[in-house]
């Protein structure tokens, strides 16, 4: 089974990139971030006859998530990350897709720092981790998904210096996402490359993409339960090259049957 996320920069703006890549990468499962679409915009037909069923949450001009599969029937568990109902913002959506938890988040960036941004992205990551625990402690395959924001180590961006006090690189949240692995989850991309540089965003500024000047803001982590499964992993880098391309690039996994 490949899972995959994509952080798509604007679905319908996009999607003739993600309809091309779908039909390339076949994947089983997708998680999409920034819809930047409100609910009645999304464009269910074109992706139901690219052969997938969806659940999505939209938001207008901003954030946006959403859950694709191909072949197995999706229950949605919740549209929103608990803990916090005064948080409209669509960041987060959770499913059951074939017997695994596909929690699909697009975390905040966090910027500028220091700020009241930066201190919601700390409170998410707060709930966000509570969720996570309540995962494990129930013994399910499961899967956070999605754009993290997070950078989590230095090999992970191309100048790290540069970064040391952006709401993607700063210790705060570097340390939530190492203590996610302490608690079992495990980052799929780097176990299965480790000491590689891999990136999955490169921004539209000073030729980055180019240059391979870009960060790993894209994650799958897996629980437990699921790593004997872990077969593979990679990054669709060459999306990034295509015409109308998000500044992200398609992230992925696949699973042992």
């Amino acid at each position: 089974m490949k899972i995959a996320t994509y952080n798509v920069n604007g679905i319908n703006g996009r999607l003739p990139v993600l309809l091309k890549w779908l039909s390339q990468a076949k994947p089983d499962i997708v998680c999409l971030q920034e819809l930047k679409a409100p609910q009645e915009k999304f464009p269910i037909e074109e992706i139901n006859a690219a052969g997938y069923k969806a659940i999505w949450k939209g938001q207008k001009s901003w954030n946006g998530v959403a859950i694709l599969s191909k072949g197995h029937e999706i229950t949605e568990v919740q549209n929103s990350l608990p803990g916090n109902k005064d948080d409209v913002q669509s960041r987060y959506i959770e499913a059951i897709i074939n017997k695994m938890v596909i929690c699909c988040l697009y975390l905040p960036n966090g910027n500028p720092y220091p700020g009241e941004k930066f201190e919601y992205k700390l409170e998410w990551i707060k709930r966000l981790k509570k969720r996570a625990n309540e995962l494990i402690k129930m013994e399910l395959p499961a899967i956070l998904i999605g754009d993290f924001n997070i950078i989590p180590e230095e090999i992970d961006v191309y100048k790290p210096e540069k970064w040391i006090d952006d709401a993607l690189f700063r210790k705060e949240v570097r340390k939530s996402f190492a203590d996610l692995q302490k608690k079992g989850w495990i980052d799929s991309l780097r176990i299965l490359n480790p000491g590689k540089k891999v990136f999955t965003f490169w921004d539209y500024m000073y030729h980055s993409y180019d240059r391979n000047a870009g960060m790993r803001l894209d994650h799958i982590l897996i629980s437990p339960y699921l790593a004997s499964s872990l077969e593979n992993s990679g990054v669709d880098s060459s999306v990034r090259g295509w015409e109308k391309s998000s500044d992200h690039a398609p992230v992925w996994i696949t699973l042992k049957d």
